[in-house]
């Protein structure tokens, strides 16, 4: 019998799918270990496996690439370009946990899910999103996009400079998925837009 998992059908393996949508949200291999339960070095050899495969230069390449998994949900969706409402709101809080029973228990909002130091909240049909760590000056204001990748498109078109591409920040138990993308406005302060996928039925 062939020792060793079988390849891949897609152009890089789950585990370096998973690893380059961290790299694409900004996290440090470091942070993608903690995260991912990866050591160190695992992240290190995907991150060096996938610039070989794609055939980038180096990280920041890997951050631009607009690469997408043969599995995700996103794939055949219909394109929309225009921006739609606000869909989350950011906000970054010294304690998670009294902040997540301050947010549900004293201002009543609907706690949605919890991951490590982050918390979700539904505040009537917008998404609050807090994350534990240091503080910063602004909130990161978040646009509802049908297609994360024709929205991307049409806005790198018209001079809208992308800090990433978009990528898939995380999967849900249904198999929705959420993506993202990030830029600055004029004067350097955050943006993203954002597009769930649902999984075909």
């Amino acid at each position: 019998m062939p020792r060793g998992r079988p390849p891949s059908a897609d152009v890089l393996t789950p585990a370096e799918w998973r690893v380059v949508e961290a790299v694409r949200h900004g996290l440090t291999n470091g942070q993608i270990a903690s995260r991912q339960g990866f050591s160190l070095n695992a992240v290190k050899f995907h991150v060096s496996n996938a610039l070989s495969k794609l055939g980038l230069k180096d990280r920041r390449a890997l951050r631009h690439w607009t690469g997408v998994a043969q599995s995700s949900a996103l794939i055949g969706k219909a394109f929309d370009m225009k921006l739609g409402a606000i869909g989350q709101i950011s906000r970054s809080v010294s304690d998670i946990t009294a902040a997540t029973r301050w947010y549900g228990e004293v201002l009543g909002f609907t706690h949605l899910y919890s991951f490590d130091t982050l918390a979700f909240f539904d505040c009537a049909g917008t998404r609050l999103f807090l994350s534990q760590g240091e503080a910063k000056p602004e909130s990161i204001l978040y646009f509802r996009v049908g297609h994360i990748h024709a929205a991307h498109q049409h806005l790198s078109e018209r001079g809208v400079v992308f800090v990433s591409a978009p990528h898939m920040i995380h999967r849900h138990e249904d198999g929705t998925e959420e993506w993202m993308a990030f830029f600055n406005d004029l004067e350097g302060r955050p943006l993203a837009i954002m597009a769930q996928a649902k999984p075909n039925a």
